[in-house]
Parts: C-alpha cells; structure tokens; sequence
C-alpha cells in the first residue's frame, strides 16, 4: 500500500488505476512518501459514498449538538498527534517547524473546535416576523445543509486548509470530499486517519490526492455534487465558476491576491517595519493575503526601507527542520521558477532591486528551493510585478503623496482579498473603511480566526469562509409558513370548484 492512499467511504484504498505519485521535501529534495494517485474513477466512487451517506441522514440527521462532539474529538486528535503532523507538515510544505507547529496544527485544531461550538447553533429554527394578512400564520428559518461538498485546496497552508473545509462542511451536516493540493498530500491523509478515529461515519468524508485536471474537473461537475468550495489561483477559479454553472451549484471561491499595506505618515516606525516585513514574507511570501505592495508616504519612504532592508536580511533562511530557521523553501522547483521570472522580470521593467533577488545555495541550501528576501523600489502602477500574484517573498515599496493617492494605489488592483494599515487607529481605520478589500488589519497582519469571515473583493473570489457567514455558506435557507387559521374561507385561494361565467 502507498504510504498515503486515498480514503473513500471509510477505507483506506489505492486508486483504482493502482497509480501513484511522490512527494518530497522541498528543503532538501528528500523523498518523504509514495502517494495513491486518485482519478476519476476514484472521484466517482467518493462521491457516490458521499451521497449515500448523506441520503440515509447518517451524519446529516444528527443533531448539531451531536456532530459537535465529533468535531471536538477530531481537534483534540489533531493535538494529541500534534508533534507528528508538525514534522510531516514541515517535510512536505516547507513550512517552518514554528509555522507548523502554532499556525498548521494548532490552527487545524483550532477550527474544528470552534465549528464545534457553532455547531448547535443550527439546531434551532430562527423566528421570522409575523404578518396579520392573510390571516395568523407562523413563519420561520431553517438552515439545512446543502448536501454533497467537494472541496479543492492549494499547497501552502495544506492541513490547515484541509481543516477549514473539512469542519465548516461537517458542522452543518454535509457530506464532503476533499482533494489535496498534489505537492502537499501528506497531512491532509493523516487528518483522515484522525477523523475515523472521532467517529465521522463511513462516505460522510473522503479524502482523494492526486495530480491532474480529470479529478478536479469530476468533483466540480458531478451532478452528485451540491456544493463547491475552491481556493487556489484566480483563473483556476474563473474555470471552476464556468463549470460549475452548469448544474447550478453553490460556488465558494477564495482566489489570488496582491494586498496593499499602507503606511500612515504617524506610524509607529518599529512596529509598522516588523509587520511589513511579516507580511510579506511569512511562509516565503506563499500566502493569498501576503502584504506584497507597500505604501511609503513621501516623508517616511527613505528611512522606512532601510529600516526594512536591514530587517529583510535578518531573516534566517534555510531548510524548514533546521534550528533557527524563520523562513523555509518555496514548495517547488514550479513555484521557484515563477518567481525568479517575476524578479527578473522586475529589473527589466525598470524597477529598483535593493535586496535579494537571487535563489540561495551554499549550506545546505543546494538541493532545496531558496530565494532571499526581496525588495525592490522605484515601482510603478503598470510593472508586472506590482499588478500580478507572485506568490514569493517579493515585496515592491511605491511612494505616495496624501492618502487619496494610497487609498488610489491600493484599489489600483484586479485583486480585492486583503490590505493593511499602520498608524494610528482612529485614522487608521477612516483609510480601512475605503480600501475594497475583504479583510483588512490595522497595525497587525495575517490574524485570521475561526470566528472571523474571510473571503474577496473582485477577483479575489465570492461568498465567504469562517465565523457564522462561512458557516451559512454550508447551509440552505428554508422558509416555513404555518397557516393558524383553519377557516376555508381565510385563505386567497383560487377557487377552482366554482364556476365563473364567462364573460
């Protein structure tokens, strides 16, 4: 058997054409698995399961006070193996053990633990207003689950965005199959492990790796499929909306990003350099709401960026196992292709490299996926590497002149999923409350929690993950009328039993 194979109905299985894949770690080229090859024949076989299990009501029929305690286990599972999927996840993503540790797993068992707690919220019906006419009637909300997810994630964050999908689907009875990003399996099998563990019933999750079009494109136009959750590029997603408007189904997309942080001109200095810094080059700068277009005041931007080139060379690169480390590899040779086209690109444009640029060897860095830290300057709104996701830790630093002009340069985008704001926060959150962007941190980035939503602006994607709003999106709304008159007489009926003359 693969070390990682599918999970369908229950069971741990090898794909049905028996072929596999690799996986490695990006730090060093090290091979960490064999990996069931799921296609779409095996996407078929999840999502008839899935089906079934959610026909017969095994998991959807459950109380949400029941599937609560579920969801509690999964998270206390996930932290009861946390040093072991830490590793794993470090190994396959190349995520620092830090990362792995506090944002990964501690994350992932965050979210089922809070979708724990939301879940019995649903049980009760919600009360709608009350109408005199026709007649007394008693009127209310129901929120019930769509049915059959799939569920389509990227490589950067891969438990973590297992755990997203995964509990919001089952918090709110549904069925779901999962397909990992092909380039960060690993975890996302061993959280099935866990979830059989909790007592999750056979078919109600499934859990299906694999390369290639031919599975995704069977979990997005299956009829057997109510609900689609994506995250990933933005014109993956644009395909996955055309195709998914086929059948009609309810379509979660969270896409690309290219977030503006602005910098106010009374910004406390040392907070707003360190912060810029994160947010743009935590996990290598492979995050959707990466803070990669910088916004210097006139008056700051001389001394702001040699506060936050020295800062830039301070970071610790190197393998993610490695003592000390703060920021590990690119996921793979792909991804470290594209961005250092993406810098070249930049200096041909004209822009001003002050800082890295470069992949990094030496020290054991030969066989990974190294780039430095890199800055560039003397931006304008046109380059490509103001305008396109990068996806690496590529940060380009404009000048502005009054906050009109920031608030312009931040908007200046096709993207609207994240941004960010330092200085003081009265006058801090005036600029928030203009920027079009789905989440905005004022002196902080990257906090993301269960119980906030999140989700794009323009083509950053639709609908929303996380807190109460990312719930409902798991959930339809259904409206029921009781009619407490029993007179005949009371009610606007069309009256097909008498006859009316003609005219």
């Amino acid at each position: 058997m693969s070390d990682f194979p599918l999970f369908i109905d229950g069971q741990f299985s090898e794909a049905a054409s028996g072929d596999t894949f690799d996986t490695n770690d990006p730090s060093t080229g090290v091979h960490i698995g064999t990996v069931a090859q799921a296609g779409p024949e095996d996407a078929v076989r999840a999502l008839t399961a899935a089906r079934a299990a959610f026909e017969d009501r095994r998991w959807a029929g459950k109380r949400g006070s029941e599937r609560s305690r579920v969801l509690a286990a999964i998270g206390k599972g996930i932290r009861d193996r946390a040093a072991e999927l830490a590793e794993l996840e470090a190994r396959d993503s190349g995520a620092t053990l830090a990362k792995a540790k506090g944002a990964d797993v501690g994350g992932a068992a965050t979210w089922f633990r809070t979708m724990a707690e939301y879940a019995p919220l649903l049980d009760e019906p919600e009360a709608l207003p009350q109408t005199i006419a026709p007649g007394p009637s008693y009127n209310y909300l129901r929120r019930e689950p769509v049915g059959v997810c799939s569920a389509i994630i990227p490589w950067n964050f891969p438990l973590q965005m297992a755990a997203w999908k995964i509990s919001m689907a089952l918090a709110a009875g549904n069925s779901i199959v999962l397909k990992p990003a092909p380039e960060t399996p690993a975890t996302a099998v061993k959280l099935a492990e866990i979830i059989a563990e909790a007592g999750v019933p056979n078919g109600v999750v499934s859990i299906i790796p694999g390369p290639g079009p031919g599975t995704g494109e069977e979990l997005v136009t299956n009829p057997l499929v109510d609900k689609v959750a994506f995250t990933g590029s933005t014109e993956v997603g644009r395909q996955i909306g055309r195709m998914a408007a086929a059948t009609v189904k309810k379509v979660t997309l969270e896409l690309g990003g290219k977030s503006a942080q602005i910098v106010l001109d009374d910004a406390d200095l040392d907070l707003a350099v360190d912060g810029a810094a994160y947010a743009i080059f935590f996990h290598a700068g492979q995050v959707c709401t990466a803070g990669s277009r910088l916004l210097l005041p006139d008056a700051l931007h001389d001394e702001f960026v040699e506060r936050l080139v020295a800062r830039a060379r301070d970071i610790v690169v190197g393998p993610a196992l490695r003592q000390g480390v703060t920021m590990g590899p690119l996921v793979s040779q792909t991804q470290l292709d594209t961005v250092l086209g993406y810098i070249d690109a930049g200096r041909k444009e004209g822009a001003t490299l002050v800082t890295g640029g470069a992949r990094l060897t030496g020290d054991g860095l030969d066989d990974g996926y190294f780039v430095a830290p890199t800055v560039f300057t003397d931006v304008t709104p046109d380059m490509t590497i103001v305008r396109e996701e990068i996806f690496g830790p590529v940060l380009t630093v404009q000048r502005y002149g009054d906050v009109d002009e920031a608030v312009a340069l931040a908007n200046d985008s096709e993207y609207g999923l994240a941004g960010g704001v330092w200085g003081t926060p009265a006058r801090a959150m005036d600029v928030a409350a203009r920027l079009r962007t789905g989440t905005v941190w004022v002196n902080d980035y990257h906090l993301l929690s269960p119980k906030y939503p999140f989700g794009g602006y323009k083509q950053s994607g639709n609908g929303r993950e996380h807190g109460w709003l990312g719930l409902l999106e798991y959930t339809e709304a259904k409206h029921v009328h009781v009619g407490l008159d029993p007179r005949r007489a009371s009610k606007r009926w069309f009256d097909m039993t008498v006859p009316h003359p003609r005219p």
